[in-house]
C-alpha cells in the first residue's frame, strides 16, 4: 500500500518526503564543487563545514582537484589538500586559502550566478575559477 500526505491540495509521496529529508545536509555544511583553468580543465570538489558561526561566515574541510582535460596521458591527475573559506556581503564575495599538494593559493571572487574569480597559486600564472555552493 503505497502512503501519501496531502498538502494544499496535492498527493505527496511520504517515501519522497523521507528520501528528500536524507539528503537536507546539517546545519553549517556544504558542498563546493568548481571548475578552474582557462578552458575548465579542472574539476573542484569539496565537503566544507561551518568551522566559526557567526559573521563572515566561515567554513573549511578537504579539497580534491581534478584534471579533466584531454592532455592527460597516465589517467587524470589529481590534487588533494584543504581550504578555509569565508563568505562576506549578505554571501556576495568569497575569500578563501587553498593548500594542493603543499602548495599555498588563494582565490577571491564575487557572485553573478556562481562565484567568479581568480584563482592565485605560488609559482604559477593565476587561473579562472568559478565556484558553486549548495
Amino acid at each position: 500500500m503505497r502512503r501519501t500526505a496531502w498538502r494544499n491540495g496535492a498527493a505527496v509521496s511520504l517515501g519522497a518526503v523521507a528520501l528528500w529529508l536524507c539528503h537536507v545536509p546539517p546545519a553549517g555544511a556544504m558542498e563546493i564543487l568548481g571548475q578552474a583553468g582557462v578552458l575548465g580543465e579542472w574539476e573542484l570538489t569539496g565537503h566544507l563545514t561551518e568551522s566559526a558561526p557567526g559573521t563572515p561566515r566561515q567554513f573549511s574541510g578537504p579539497l580534491k582537484m581534478k584534471h579533466v582535460g584531454l592532455c592527460t596521458q597516465d589517467g587524470p591527475e589529481e590534487r588533494a589538500g584543504e581550504i578555509r573559506l569565508q563568505i562576506t556581503g549578505a554571501d556576495s564575495q568569497v575569500t578563501a586559502e587553498l593548500v594542493l599538494d603543499g602548495a599555498s593559493c588563494t582565490y577571491s571572487a564575487r557572485k553573478t550566478h556562481n562565484y567568479e574569480g581568480t584563482l592565485s597559486c605560488e609559482g604559477r600564472a593565476p587561473v579562472p575559477l568559478l565556484v558553486w555552493l549548495k
